[in-house]
C-alpha cells in the first residue's frame, strides 16, 4: 500500500464569467514512504495545485486521494487539519519566516499546535533541528541577518520538526544561487532518507527534478512519467530530457535546410 494514492484527480474552478478552468485532467500518483519524486512543469501548468491536493489544503473535483489507505473525503474537516500539520512538511521557494522572530522561535513555530511532549519539549526540539540542518549557533538571529540559504535551512528546520510522513517542497531552491540550492537539495535528501519520509519537489529546475528516483512533467494538468538523462551534481545545470515513458511524443522543430533542402 502506497503513502500516497492519487487515481484519476481532476481540479476544476469555476471562473467569475461562468467558465470552467480545468487545471488537473486525471491525474494518477502513487508515492511510497521513503521515496523521492519529482514533478516539472512550466509556471501555470498545475504544480502548486497539485501539491495543495497532495497536502490536504485543497481537495480534488472527481477522482480518488488515498492517505495510507484512507480515501480523504471520508475525513472530517478537523482530522483533515490534525493530519496535514502532523504528517505533512510545507517548504516553499518564499522563506516565509516570521520576521521579528528569532530561528528558533521560527522553527519551534509548528509545535505551538502539538500535544504533551512535543508541546512542552518545543524549544530543545527546535534547537536540536536547526543543530540538524547546520544552524546550531544562529539560534537567536533574526530572519533579515541570514543569508538566502541559511533562511531556507531555517524553513527546512520548521518544516521538519513534528516528523512528518511527507515533505512538499514547492521550488525550495528556486531563490537560491545554484552552490546553495544544491546544498538544500543534499539536505533535503539526507533528511528524507534519515527518517524514512516520502519527499515530492516540485521544480521548474530539471536538475533538481534529476535527483528524484521518479520524475513527472505536469503539461496542461497532465501528469507524464518521463526519464532525465543528467550526470550533474549541480542544482541549476540542465540536463536533457531523454524520453516521456508514456506514448506522448514530443514535437520537435524541424532542422533547417538550404534552398536546395539540404540539412544546414
Amino acid at each position: 500500500m502506497s503513502l500516497l494514492e492519487l487515481t484519476d484527480v481532476t481540479r476544476s474552478v469555476r471562473l467569475p464569467d461562468d467558465r470552467i478552468l480545468h487545471i488537473l485532467q486525471g491525474v494518477t500518483l502513487a508515492v511510497d514512504a521513503g521515496e523521492h519524486v519529482a514533478i516539472v512543469g512550466r509556471s501555470g501548468t498545475g504544480k502548486s495545485t497539485l501539491l495543495n491536493i497532495l497536502g490536504l489544503l485543497d481537495a480534488p473535483t472527481t477522482g480518488q486521494y488515498l492517505l495510507e489507505g484512507v480515501p480523504i473525503g471520508k475525513l472530517s474537516n478537523g482530522t483533515r487539519t490534525k493530519r496535514r500539520g502532523r504528517d505533512f512538511g510545507f517548504v516553499f521557494q518564499q522563506f516565509n519566516l516570521l520576521p521579528g522572530r528569532t530561528a528558533l522561535e521560527n522553527v519551534s513555530a509548528p509545535l505551538l499546535y502539538a500535544r504533551g511532549r512535543q508541546f512542552w519539549s518545543r524549544t530543545r526540539l527546535a534547537a536540536e533541528m536547526l543543530e540538524r540542518v547546520g544552524l546550531g549557533d544562529r539560534v537567536d538571529t533574526m530572519p533579515d541577518k541570514l543569508s538566502g540559504g541559511e533562511q531556507q535551512r531555517v524553513a527546512i528546520a520548521r518544516a521538519l520538526v513534528r516528523g512528518p510522513r511527507v515533505i512538499l517542497a514547492d521550488e525550495p531552491t528556486g531563490a537560491l544561487d545554484v552552490e546553495t540550492g544544491g546544498e538544500v537539495m543534499d539536505l533535503l535528501d539526507e533528511i528524507a532518507s534519515q527518517t524514512g519520509a516520502a519527499l515530492v519537489t516540485i521544480t521548474h529546475d530539471l536538475a533538481v527534478a534529476a535527483r528524484a528516483e521518479r520524475q513527472y512533467r505536469l503539461t496542461e494538468g497532465v501528469l507524464v512519467p518521463i526519464s532525465l538523462d543528467t550526470t550533474s551534481d549541480w542544482v541549476g545545470d540542465v540536463p536533457t530530457l531523454v524520453a516521456d515513458r508514456s506514448a506522448r511524443t514530443e514535437r520537435r522543430l524541424p532542422e533547417p535546410t538550404d534552398e536546395a533542402g539540404v540539412p544546414a
